[in-house]
């Protein structure tokens, strides 16, 4: 399976492996990536090969998707376990993120009370307030932290910005005061003969040490489950994804793990 995009605002719903049954927003343009990572695992292709034509959609364009989508959903007697904010990139670059999220909010409560509303972020636009606002709002602000380890981040997540530390990426889950989710993803291999791999004792200990400090309600761990735009990458097996958890675990935190 080639890396792919999402060429429709709303899509799905879809069998997500952490979240369950769930309502994919992308806020994104649907013809190419919008990112402030350049993720060597990203699913969507590297940001250099998926360089978008169109914009974004439009605050009111998403609220008529998602309106549109769960009165469909509601006439066919189901709705979502979730409604996830993902798709082509970053959905906190969107400048009217903030907004969009208020709509979601309303349209939940008035057309499937039961869904949660969940936010997959890569961390980077916390520093604006109204980013940081819109995630206290949502039911699951899962925040990515692949690694406390600079040199690290820079292998796995290639941010955009040359500024950006681990030390700046954790201040910033900090201020969450444990009201968020830390999600993670673990993987071997190399590239340009450079080996990669956050599963080393010293990368787990740092890595718990940084969890410590944001104290998270829970912990999302995983592994490469799609075809991945830099070839020489591989999953860690379900035992080693494990007793990662369980170290986790002995520290005091809720931490669920897939495959």
């Amino acid at each position: 399976m080639a890396t792919f995009l999402f060429d429709q605002i709303v899509y799905g719903p879809v069998h997500s492996r952490r979240l369950g049954v769930s309502l994919g927003v992308n806020l994104s343009p649907s013809d190419g990536k919008h990112c402030s990572f350049n993720c060597i695992y990203c699913e969507c292709g590297l940001n250099e090969q998926r360089q978008p034509t169109k914009k974004a959609p439009r605050r009111e364009e998403v609220y008529n998707a998602l309106e549109m989508k769960l009165l469909q959903m509601k006439s066919e007697g189901t709705e979502p376990e979730v409604i996830t904010f993902s798709g082509n990139g970053e959905p906190t670059l969107h400048p009217e993120f903030a907004g969009i999220i208020d709509d979601t909010l309303a349209l939940r409560d008035r057309l499937c009370q039961q869904a949660r509303v969940a936010v997959l972020s890569n961390s980077t636009m916390l520093h604006h307030e109204s980013v940081f606002q819109a995630l206290c709002k949502v039911d699951d602000n899962i925040l990515k932290l692949d690694s406390a380890v600079d040199s690290r981040i820079r292998q796995i997540d290639a941010p955009v910005s040359k500024r950006l530390s681990a030390e700046k990426l954790i201040h910033q889950l900090c201020r969450f005061n444990g009201q968020l989710i830390i999600q993670t993803i673990f993987l071997r291999g190399e590239r340009d003969g450079i080996v990669i791999d956050n599963t080393l004792s010293d990368e787990i200990d740092a890595w718990i040490t940084a969890l410590k400090k944001i104290n998270p309600r829970k912990v999302m761990i995983y592994t490469i489950d799609r075809e991945t735009p830099i070839k020489t990458l591989y999953k860690i097996s379900a035992s080693e994804l494990e007793s990662i958890a369980e170290c986790t675990r002995k520290e005091g935190f809720e931490v669920e793990w897939s495959c």
